[in-house]
This record gives structure tokens, C-alpha cells and sequence, in this order.
């Protein structure tokens, strides 16, 4: 596509401004720059992370401004990559502004500034797209007046992609408002073929598309394969400390990441966790210390992806392996962006794939939900979440995501805090979730054969990138034989390991009844509510999910002398108030001689009453971990049990442990702790094996 000579030359000052005067831009970002200026195009880019994508809309953004055009309204899912775009932009002289979950304190003056035409770019999250007084105040003044449309990341939009977001789906009400002169531009460095058309369809039939090489010239490959968890930490501490960084050390749950970044702090490294749970004001301190050099790792999840834009990332290390080498492709895109190698390792873990299965889960719930769903709300007209959760076995975030894919759909709307159905029909799309499912699936599989392919990696890669032009990188381990140092010493993965062992997995109680329950609502009483307890692992621990997965895999035996000692120690390090005095045990149907067997050992190691407490009387109860949410949990075990000793006298009024294998929502511990305290027992300290994270 011919480039004018007066775009160029405008669009070469800006980039300039933004980056630099020795700084030049590639051929395609001309091109999409023109078509986007002079043609007023719709406009998709794939180009690999690092490319320069953002350079095109600031620069075009800059241009149209300039010719009398109105504000960029830019479509982007993560604050990090936000923040960074503003950071840009005020190089070049563009105002620009953002609204988003960490600046709700400046929403109206924001908006009051774009009403006055004061504001050259907005930056959103989608979910604005999805808020009802967003929609319905701001964004149709905003999307008459817009001069150029960006949407980042812009595989999010596609069901497809690795990363789809319910939310996304709010952008075709945007482009349906758009008049036809104003230029669209979709960016994404993690589509291949068939996200790439799907996007471009939706963006518009006459989509220019600029697709490049997903080549990744900085970036160094390899899998380290080690067999538990202390030698997978051990190696990591020795890894970046051996490392000035700055670099990502990414985990698949939040708990992890919190502990790895705790044990590299403890040994010497600038380590410091960044998570769905850091609050804002941390994750931009986090953000500063990586770019400042004051803090020289950052143990992630994928909080820390997208947008997330540091030149000097010198390797990201993965405990654990995404679902999907597309999103593998698109989290090691972080490093190497401004150096000449980058070093990049995946650490596979055995929770890995459980961890995958959760997710999946958390997928388009089966027909037979959403008709139910639907019924209930044609049944109780506007209804709150909580009303809802109450009345369907959904747990909450799958309920408020399956409620976003129907309001976009237009079968339901939402005033306030409230929900309601439509008069618009439903079907569901049986053939298309099944294959979503499928592709899932195959995704996963590709990311085994990831790890244990001889060919290149990096190839690999990019040929599920669909890339054209994959060829043998060169530089990976399989390409050149070499892989990163094994060695790690003895001491080490027993210090790692110890680590693991002794930490402190807490058990907050239920203090609230589900909304709408069996004649319960409100406060749980202090005198029947369970005390702080403690967990020995959460379920993807590492250390504990070695020994503790074969247990949680159907098996059932006395308990081993390994797990009775690690409980023991976990009790030792509980700091309880006051001792317990007994034990008792909630009868488990399908490890009954595990439960009652450890809490006979741990009776005799602690000298306490072994008491024979709970019954269950209701045998046609669905397992526990079949209820979704809440309300459906706690209904599963309410009058379930039975309490009293068995041999017919009072239970002690001293504080008593009680022993389950696993809790994942807490309302087995809860109706417990409310039985044995209405029979006359002391305080209740809960103690279980396994707890959902």
C-alpha cells in the first residue's frame, strides 16, 4: 500500500516525540498509519509483542487530532497497560485519560473533560463497556463523537482466542454506533488464522489486515524438567539470583506466586508478588520498581501480562504451564523487547493440569443451567445475583459471566443492581460450545507437546500461531543442546522443602448465612460460629500436593507416617490461645479410614480425648463438591449430621479440634461447628487436610 509523503513525514516527527529521534518506523506501521489517516480504514494488525503496535494509534491518533478529528476512544483489558499508554502519550504531547476500577474517584471530572473536548485519547477496561450508566450517560455522546476506535488486544473479542472476554462482546455496539468515515484499529500479537478472520469479521467486512513475522529474535527457549516442587523453588532461587533481572517469574495461582515471591525475599532476591489481589496502588509501586531497577523479580500470574511493557526484561521463568502456547507465546513476549537476549523457561509442575481442569470448568455452563437460570428469572422477574445464587447451583462468577454473555446476547438486561429477563428468545448453541470445548482440549494437548518436543520451540510456537514463516529458531535448547544448569544442591531443596512444609494456611469462618436460606439469614451467632482453623495445604501446594494427590485421587488407607508428622507439625505451629483438650473427626464417605484414623494418631502424639461426635444421617446427599455456589452448599449439609458423643455423655467444654479431609466452600465446618456447639461443646478449631485456594 503507497504511503503519502506527507504522512510519513508528519507521522515520523510524532514517533520522534514518543520515542525518540533516532527511532524509525517499519513499513506496515506506515502503511496501517495511512490507511487508518487517509483511508479512514478498519484496520487489523497481528504483529508479535514488542512490534510497536500502540505506535500506530498514538501516532494516527496525533494526525486525526490535528485534522479536526475527535478523541481515540482505546478498548484495553489490563490497568498496566493503561497506565503505561498514558505514560506514552504525555511524551508526545497527547492528553489523555483513563476510566477504569482504580480511578473511580475521578470518573466525573474525566467525563466532564471529554465533554469539553479537552481529552485527545480515553483509555477504558471493557468492562465499562458493560456497566449500565457508562452505556447509557457517556458512551453514546462519546462514540458520536469519536475520531478513532482502538481495540487492544483484540483476540480478547474472539470466543476463540486463549483469552476471550465476555465483556469484549459490548465493542459490536460501539462499532454499530461508529459513523462509516471513522477508521477502526484491532491489535494483537496472539491470533492465529482463525482468530485472526474472526476478528476481522467483526471489526468489519473490508478489514485491512497487517499479519508479520511472529519471530521472536531476542528470545532463548529451553524446559527444565524437575521432579518436585522444593527442587523446582531451590532452582528458581538460584536462577534469579544468579541474575541482576529485572525479570518475571510467572505461577498459575495466586497462592503460589504470593510464596515463591516470600522464599526468593527471604534468599537475597528483590522479589515481590503481583496478582489479581495486589491492589492497585501496589501494582503501580510493583510496575515502577521493575522499570527503576529496586525491585529485580516479580513473581506473577497473568495479572502481569498483556500490555505490560518493560524493554529490559531479561527472562521470564513459568512455575507451571499456561493451557495454551498461544498464551505461553503472549506472557514470554514481555522479555526481550529491548535487549539482544532474553532468556525464557518453563518449569512444568504436577498440579499443572488440575489447575487447567478448574479453569475449564469455569467455562459456558451446560444447557440444562442456563435454562434454569432463565426459568428462575422469568419466574421472580427482577432479581439480584445473590437472589439468583440462591435459587441455581451456580457459583457466583460463573453466574455473573454467564449473565454478560446473555445481556450482550439481549436476552437479559440489568437495572442497578438488579437483572431481568427479556422477551428475546434463547437457543443454545450446542455445536459451538462443544467445539469451544474441543479447541480447548486441543490447546492443552499442544502445550504437552510443547514440553516435550525435539523440535524447535520457538517454531513450535509459532506454527500454533499459525505463522507462515516458522522456521527453526536457532537458539532454543533443542536447537542448540544446550539446556540451563540442573545442577541444584541437596541443602537447598530441603531448605525449599521445609519452606513449603510449615506454611500457615488459615481457615476463616463463615460468619453470614447464605441470603434467602431454609429460614436463616443474617449473623451466625458468636457462640455457634467455628474458630479460626487451619489447613495443612491448599490444593495445589506445592511440597503437600505430592503426598496429599493420591489421597484426593479416590484412594483411601491408614494415614502414613509422613502426613501424621506433617500434621502434627502444623498443629504445633498453630498459635491458638488455648490448647485443644480433644478431638473429633466429621465422618467422610470416601476416606473414612484415613479421617478417623489420623485423628486417632493425633490423639495419641497430643494426649488428647479421642471423641466419637458426628454422625451423618443423611446418605443420598450429592458429594459436596457437586454445589456450585453458596446457597447450594450450605442447603447439602444442613441436617446432614447428627451431634453427641456415642456413648451418651456430654461432649467436653473445653476447646476441641475437629478433622475433615477437605473444604472447599466451609459450610461443612460451619453446620459442624453450629451442631457441636448447640450439643454443648467447647470452642470448635477446624483442621483439614486440603482446602480449595
Amino acid at each position: 500500500m503507497p504511503v503519502s509523503a506527507d504522512v510519513a513525514a508528519d507521522a515520523q516527527i510524532v514517533l520522534g516525540e514518543l520515542a525518540g529521534p533516532e527511532a524509525v518506523l517499519r513499513p506496515d506501521q506506515l502503511a496501517a498509519i495511512e490507511a487508518l489517516v487517509s483511508g479512514r480504514q478498519r484496520v487489523l494488525l497481528v504483529q508479535a509483542t514488542g512490534w510497536g503496535k500502540s505506535a500506530v494509534y498514538w501516532i494516527a491518533t496525533q494526525l486525526l487530532r490535528r485534522d479536526g478529528g475527535g478523541p481515540t476512544l482505546v478498548v484495553s483489558p489490563l490497568l498496566a497497560l493503561m497506565r503505561n499508554q498514558v505514560a506514552a502519550a504525555q511524551k508526545a504531547g497527547i492528553r489523555a485519560a483513563t476510566i477504569n476500577s482504580a480511578n473511580i474517584d475521578d470518573w466525573r471530572d474525566i467525563e466532564t473533560r471529554i465533554a469539553a473536548d479537552e481529552v485527545d485519547v480515553l483509555l477504558i477496561s471493557p468492562e465499562r463497556l458493560n456497566n449500565p450508566r457508562f452505556r447509557d450517560d457517556v458512551l453514546p455522546s462519546l462514540t458520536a463523537a469519536v475520531g478513532l476506535l482502538v481495540i487492544d488486544e483484540a483476540h480478547c473479542i474472539s470466543d476463540w482466542g486463549h483469552d476471550f472476554r465476555p465483556d469484549y462482546r459490548r465493542i459490536a455496539d460501539v462499532l454499530a454506533g461508529l459513523g462509516a468515515e471513522v477508521p477502526v484499529l484491532a491489535a494483537t500479537a496472539t491470533a492465529n488464522s482463525r482468530v485472526e478472520h474472526d476478528v476481522a469479521t467483526q471489526i468489519g467486512q473490508e478489514t485491512v489486515t497487517f499479519r508479520g513475522s511472529l519471530d521472536r529474535p531476542s528470545l532463548h527457549l529451553s524446559v527444565v524438567d524437575l521432579a518436585t516442587s522444593a527442587e523446582q523453588l531451590a532452582w528458581i532461587c538460584s536462577w534469579a539470583g544468579d541474575r541482576a533481572g529485572p525479570g518475571l517469574v510467572y505461577c498459575l495461582t495466586v497462592s503460589q506466586a504470593e510464596r515463591v515471591a516470600a522464599y526468593l525475599a527471604d534468599h537475597g532476591v528483590r522479589a515481590v508478588a503481583y496478582t489479581g489481589s495486589t491492589p492497585a496502588p501496589e501494582r503501580e509501586r510493583i510496575e515502577a520498581g521493575l522499570d527503576d531497577g529496586s525491585v529485580s523479580c516479580v513473581v506473577a500470574t497473568s495479572a502481569l501480562g498483556m500490555g505490560y511493557d518493560n524493554p529490559n526484561l531479561a527472562y521470564v521463568v513459568h512455575l507451571g504451564s499456561p493451557s495454551s502456547p498461544i498464551a505461553y507465546y503472549q506472557q514470554v513476549g514481555r522479555a526481550g523487547r529491548g535487549r539482544v537476549d532474553a532468556e525464557v523457561v518453563l518449569l512444568p509442575t504436577t498440579a499443572e493440569e488440575r489447575i487447567w481442569a478448574y479453569f475449564d470448568s469455569t467455562s459456558m455452563p451446560p444447557q440444562s443451567t442456563v435454562r434454569e437460570v432463565l426459568r428462575v428469572m422469568d419466574r421472580s422477574g427482577p432479581t439480584t445475583i445473590a437472589s439468583l445464587e440462591s435459587q441455581v447451583n451456580l457459583r457466583r462468577g460463573r453466574l455473573e459471566a454467564l449473565l454478560k454473555i446473555l445481556d450482550v446476547d439481549g436476552v437479559v438486561g440489568r437495572s442497578g443492581s438488579e437483572w431481568f429477563r427479556t422477551d428475546l428468545p434463547w437457543a443454545y448453541d450446542e455445536a459451538r460450545f462443544s467445539a469451544l470445548a474441543a479447541s480447548r482440549r486441543a490447546e492443552q494437548e499442544a502445550m504437552r507437546r510443547y514440553q516435550r518436543t525435539d523440535g524447535c520451540r520457538l517454531q513450535f510456537l509459532r506454527d500454533q500461531l499459525d505463522d507462515a514463516g516458522a522456521e527453526p529458531c536457532g537458539r532454543c535448547d533443542r536447537c542448540t543442546g544446550r539446556a540451563p544448569q540442573l545442577a541444584v544442591e541437596e541443602a537447598a531443596v530441603a531448605d525449599a522443602s521445609r519452606f513449603f512444609r510449615r506454611a500457615q494456611v488459615p481457615i476463616e469462618p463463615r460468619k453470614q448465612w447464605p441470603r434467602l436460606f431454609d429460614g436463616r439469614k443474617g449473623n451466625i451467632s458468636a457462640e455457634l460460629r467455628a474458630e479460626e482453623g487451619r489447613a495443612l495445604a491448599f490444593g495445589t501446594d506445592p511440597g503437600w500436593s505430592e503426598l496429599l494427590a493420591p489421597l484426593f485421587a479416590g484412594s483411601d488407607g491408614p494415614p502414613g507416617d509422613d502426613l501424621v508428622q506433617g500434621v502434627a507439625a502444623s498443629l504445633k505451629a498453630w498459635p491458638w490461645g488455648r490448647r485443644p483438650e480433644w478431638i473429633t473427626w466429621i465422618p467422610s464417605r470416601t476416606r473414612p479410614q484415613l479421617i478417623g484414623g489420623l485423628a486417632e494418631r493425633i490423639a495419641q502424639l497430643g494426649s488428647l480425648e479421642l471423641v466419637d461426635a458426628v454422625v451423618r444421617t443423611r446418605s443420598d446427599a450429592p458429594p459436596q463438591a457437586d454445589m456450585d455456589n453458596s446457597a447450594t452448599q450450605a442447603a447439602n449439609v444442613l441436617g446432614a449430621f447428627a451431634f453427641g458423643r456415642s456413648d451418651g455423655g456430654d461432649l467436653p467444654v473445653g476447646p476441641g479440634l475437629v478433622l475433615d479431609d477437605a473444604l472447599r466452600s466451609g459450610w461443612t465446618m460451619t453446620v459442624v461447628a453450629e451442631g457441636l456447639r448447640s450439643a454443648g461443646s467447647g470452642p470448635v478449631l477446624p483442621y483439614v487436610l486440603w482446602r480449595r485456594p
